[in-house]
């Protein structure tokens, strides 16, 4: 892995240049010395990826491609309670508010949650998974963290932190997803729709009120681009003639520069540019380019231009190959939108690749703003490539691009900044109206 990680990962030299060859041997003689004592795959895959954050933390890893619960060691036995379910019923009707003790469904399992002292426990009541029957303990938790019990009753213990009750019906615990079936609570019309945008698979647009609508876009993956252009083309009209346009990115952790073409127009009022990037020609790198020539998701044209790369980058291996004669490329429009004046983007921890590459260009327009928290920071190295290891219990991933923006304007770990931070005292569902309460302000 380390051989072919350093003759074919696009940011290995210049990390190396930065961080020294000394610090370099000291970080492979640590791990050489931690590997010696790993007996299971699933810890032999953490080993391999703990080893490339020397590196950066984006575009690049090692995931387990095995079988592995994740979690603890299974229990002999399973804790159980006795509760009767009409009870239990009475007893929440009694409540003006339950928080988080109710009725939750999370597929095969209908989960009840009560509280007992200062903890809560969740119990199977329903359930079509063999191994599970009524009674038994799914999860325990209090204020400093908890335990979900997975399928085999492995246990997956999460922070305190991961327990989040987003509006009045929808529970996080660590990794799972839990929704309230009894009783059921009206939420008001805010946080519903911040849900429903959050929750959403697909790009959506809504109308918030007489001057914003919102465009939701969770995904930049060329898959998507289908279904973006889609809620462009329909709403064209209505958000060229609406003075406040919000752009909802949270959860989007990028895809293909294709997919934001027909925002960018709405956003434009002087020219943009756009700092390019160079490839690094090595065989392994160029099958790659050979192969995404003959992706069907991409048009004809595409398809040619990649093939040109592919045989560009043929001609000269073991050299980075720009794809353009210009470092820097300006982009011109022939018109500015009156409409929409303001533009609130909304960002977070979780935006990284393509979506930073979007907000590098809509940051440049004087109708932009973005709101939130701090994004990932991976673009400085990009356009991934996966292979898989020889055993077929492992996968690469690494980057075959370099930013000419390195090192006069590096993201990569860094991230980009709001230019309105949403700090914690707002919660997650309500930063729609704090984005919209900014652009109708007077």
């Amino acid at each position: 892995m380390k051989k072919t990680f350093e003759e074919n990962d696009a940011g290995f030299a210049y990390i190396l240049s930065k961080k020294g060859k000394d610090a370099y041997e000291m970080h492979n003689n640590a791990y050489l010395e931690k590997v010696k004592k790993i007996i299971s795959d699933k810890e032999c895959a953490i080993a391999l990826d703990q080893w490339m954050r020397f590196f950066r933390q984006g575009h690049i890893g090692v995931s387990f491609k095995g079988k592995d619960t994740g979690a603890g060691a299974v229990p002999e036995k399973s804790e159980t309670v006795k509760i009767d379910t009409r009870e239990f019923e009475k007893y929440l009707n009694a409540k003006k508010d339950p928080g988080y003790e109710g009725i939750w469904v999370s597929e095969p399992y209908k989960i009840g949650i009560k509280k007992t002292g200062n903890s809560y426990v969740g119990f199977i009541i329903e359930t079509t998974a063999e191994n599970w029957k009524a009674g038994e303990v799914k999860a325990k938790f209090d204020e400093n963290g908890g335990v979900y019990y997975l399928r085999n009753k492995a246990a997956a213990k999460f922070s305190k932190s991961k327990i989040k009750l987003e509006g009045k019906n929808d529970l996080e615990l660590g990794n799972f997803v839990l929704k309230r079936i009894y009783p059921v609570l009206k939420n008001d019309p805010e946080t519903e729709l911040e849900l429903k945008l959050l929750k959403s698979s697909r790009p959506l647009f809504e109308r918030l009120n007489a001057t914003t609508v919102i465009l939701r876009v969770p995904f930049f993956e060329i898959t998507e681009k289908k279904y973006i252009d889609s809620v462009i083309g329909v709403n064209r009209a209505i958000i060229s003639s609406t003075p406040n346009l919000i752009i909802d990115l949270r959860n989007n952790p990028g895809g293909s520069d294709a997919s934001f073409e027909e925002i960018l127009p709405f956003l434009y009022t002087n020219p943009v540019r756009n700092v390019g990037t160079e490839f690094l020609s090595t065989k392994l790198n160029n099958q790659r380019m050979l192969e995404l020539s003959n992706n069907p998701e991409f048009d004809e044209a595409t398809r040619k231009q990649l093939r040109e790369f592919y045989e560009k980058l043929e001609q000269s291996p073991g050299k980075f190959i720009p794809f353009s004669e210009q470092i820097v490329e300006i982009q011109r429009r022939d018109s500015v939108y009156t409409y929409p004046q303001q533009v609130g983007i909304l960002v977070h921890e979780r935006n990284g690749s393509t979506t930073e590459q979007f907000l590098l260009a809509a940051k440049q327009s004087k109708k932009v703003k973005l709101f939130g928290v701090t994004t990932f920071g991976m673009l400085d190295i990009s356009n991934v490539h996966s292979i898989p290891f020889p055993c077929a219990k492992f996968e690469l991933f690494y980057g075959l691009s370099k930013s000419y923006r390195i090192p006069g304007m590096a993201i990569d770990d860094i991230g980009l900044q709001p230019d309105y931070y949403i700090d914690n005292t707002v919660e997650r569902t309500g930063w729609i109206k704090f984005v919209n309460e900014v652009l109708n302000s007077k």
